[in-house]
């Protein structure tokens, strides 16, 4: 068989194969693409946000301070002889705390009754040579003369008597003051001179101090802006005053701590610091056991108002820009994102209390924040946490 035989038998297969695949090409090309399912929109947790009371609190820093602080001095002069009190104990009002040397003060006590007793006998005197002079002037046996000068003498001796009688007062005090004793009760620091030392030369020294330490103060300070924006929040009726006389303490200690005991409001200062804008004011605690100490640093948790209608959100659900703005993301009817920018400036435990950007019956995305874009559509579902704690704002059933 020749090529040319040969090339027209291999022919009619190769042109078969040809056309099958262009008849295979041709019906591709008739048939739509096949499109992609839409995948749901992802599920959120979400509270619906609500109102509730909450109390109004400002946390002040201060000081603490005791109720009363006394300087006990030497009032004579005179060698310290004894100290008689236990360094840092309690005493009692009235308590012997210090002896200074009372030998001289005596001598002068003894010296200023002398004079008393002298002063008494020349009076005595006196006083009966003016009435024999009275009974003598009537029928001319003395002159007025003398008379008048007995009857002087006599005035005299007796304002010679009250001197005495005040120099020996005097003396008697100087002999008290010699025995130191507490002027009030309280706890009485280091002693701040010893036995054998001179006091009292020229000035009252300072022995030791006693202060009182229960119940004790807590001098704090508070803007004078902030109050007046309180007197307006008030005024408007935003807020509700606390009733008379509840106003109650908390005391936050240096280490964090909360102090077990409340304390009360006793006043605020009626002028305002023009160097700083603060106004002061004073609380008092309970301090049976001694753990406050005066110049401790702490801060006080006032309770000011109640806000009866206040919106509260989990603090998981806020988040804070660069720029410090808080906001969190809100589902709207149509079940869309959208960030809404809030004014969030108090904490109060887990949550913050947000004063604005926030309506009753929104509601809030806290679980599922990383699948939320702005403007998406998402599946809102309630948030259930994981313990039976309750989320801030949400709705009760």
């Amino acid at each position: 068989m020749t090529e040319f035989e040969q090339r027209r038998l291999r022919w009619p297969a190769s042109g078969f194969l040809l056309a099958a695949g262009l008849m295979i090409l041709m019906a591709g090309c008739d048939q739509k693409p096949a499109v992609m399912p839409t995948p749901p929109p992802p599920e959120v947790g979400v509270v619906t946000i609500t109102t509730e009371a909450v109390p109004v609190t400002a946390e002040l820093p201060g000081r603490i301070d005791a109720v009363r602080t006394a300087e006990v001095r030497a009032r004579v002069a005179g060698i310290l002889l004894k100290e008689n009190f236990q360094e840092g104990a309690d005493v009692k009002a009235g308590d012997t705390l210090f002896q200074i040397d009372p030998a001289p003060l005596q001598a002068a006590y003894d010296a200023a009754q002398a004079a008393q007793a002298k002063a008494q006998a020349n009076r005595k005197q006196t006083q009966a040579q003016a009435d024999r002079y009275g009974q003598l002037v009537g029928i001319h046996a003395v002159s007025q003369q003398d008379y008048d000068n007995a009857v002087s003498a006599a005035a005299q001796a007796d304002a010679d008597v009250l001197t005495a009688k005040a120099n020996l007062e005097t003396a008697g005090l100087n002999l008290g003051y010699a025995t130191v004793t507490a002027p009030i009760a309280g706890r009485i620091g280091k002693a701040l001179v010893t036995e054998g030392a001179l006091v009292g030369q020229g000035e009252t020294t300072e022995l030791a101090v006693i202060q009182q330490l229960d119940p004790i103060y807590f001098d704090f300070t508070q803007s004078s802006v902030d109050g007046l924006r309180l007197r307006r929040q008030l005024e408007s009726g935003q807020l509700k005053s606390v009733a008379p006389g509840a106003a109650s303490l908390t005391l936050l200690l240096e280490d964090g701590t909360v102090y077990p005991l409340s304390g009360k409001l006793l006043f605020s200062d009626i002028t305002v610091d023009p160097t700083t804008g603060m106004v002061t004011l004073r609380a008092e605690f309970p301090n049976p056991d001694g753990m406050l100490l005066p110049g401790m640093f702490a801060r006080g948790r006032l309770e000011q108002a109640v806000n009866r209608e206040a919106i509260l959100v989990s603090q998981r659900a806020v988040t804070h820009g660069a720029d410090g703005n808080a906001t969190v993301e809100v589902v709207t009817p149509d079940n869309l994102v959208e960030v809404r920018t809030i004014k969030a400036d108090t904490a109060r435990g887990d949550q913050w209390i947000v004063t604005e950007g926030l309506q009753p019956g929104e509601r809030v995305i806290v679980e599922g924040l990383q699948k939320a874009r702005p403007g998406a559509a998402v599946k809102p579902v309630p948030f259930a946490p994981a313990t039976n704690a309750p989320v801030a704002g949400q709705a009760k059933p």
